[in-house]
């Protein structure tokens, strides 16, 4: 997961509401092992409508989305989180987000920010014809025109997303002390480094090896 500190550029200014995560990436979008590639099916059904402003040249490869209440509400699936990083989305703005969508996009390096409706409706009129910024050091959203919103994200989650973190980088920062810990255990407990035969597997501990 790369590192940000701030997210500029321009915008989708959609500002849709309850956008379900089949409409960010339709099922039959799920049957792939891989995230990249996602982002031809992501807004499937919406690129399907002409002039749509996914396919707007204006906003092609914007960093990020302005949407509406409750987005990504229905299932799960982390494929619309990875769906909108193969986009090249790194924030989304919105007065509110489902939990699990809002802790997948965490997860996977996207900025869920929580703005009340009118700063939503200000940036979407901004959005329009110029860029905005999401900045994670001054927790602020800015524009060209001196519009400044303030927005609130959990410490541990911000500076997980400024230092690049996701789960497996915080086990492998913490390397040092969970082996610190082994030996201790090996030390104290050495009956638990016998090896013994389990499903024809040997193992160490429970471990296998």
């Amino acid at each position: 997961m790369q590192p940000i500190t701030h997210v500029s550029g321009s915008a989708y200014p959609w500002g849709q509401k309850n956008v379900d995560t089949d409409v960010i990436i339709p099922a039959a979008w799920l049957k792939t092992i891989t995230r990249s590639g996602l982002a031809r099916g992501a807004f499937e059904t919406v690129r399907a409508q002409p002039g749509n402003i996914f396919d707007d040249e204006r906003y092609a490869g914007a960093p990020i989305l302005i949407a509406g209440d409750n987005f990504g509400c229905g299932s799960s699936r982390e494929h619309a989180a990875w769906a909108l990083i193969d986009m090249g989305i790194v924030a989304v703005l919105a007065p509110s987000f489902s939990d699990i969508f809002s802790s997948n996009a965490f997860k996977n390096g996207i900025i869920p920010v929580v703005l009340p409706q009118p700063a939503i409706d200000r940036l979407i009129e901004v959005a329009r014809e110029h860029p905005i910024t999401v900045d994670l050091e001054t927790m602020s959203v800015t524009t060209p025109f001196q519009d400044r919103f303030a927005f609130e994200l959990d410490p541990f989650r911000r500076q997980c997303l400024m230092q690049g973190l996701d789960e497996i980088g915080l086990t492998l920062a913490r390397d040092t002390a969970i082996s610190n810990f082994e030996g201790a255990v090996n030390e104290h407990r050495p009956w638990l480094r016998q090896e013994r035969r389990y499903a024809g597997v040997a193992i160490e501990g429970d471990r296998r090896t």
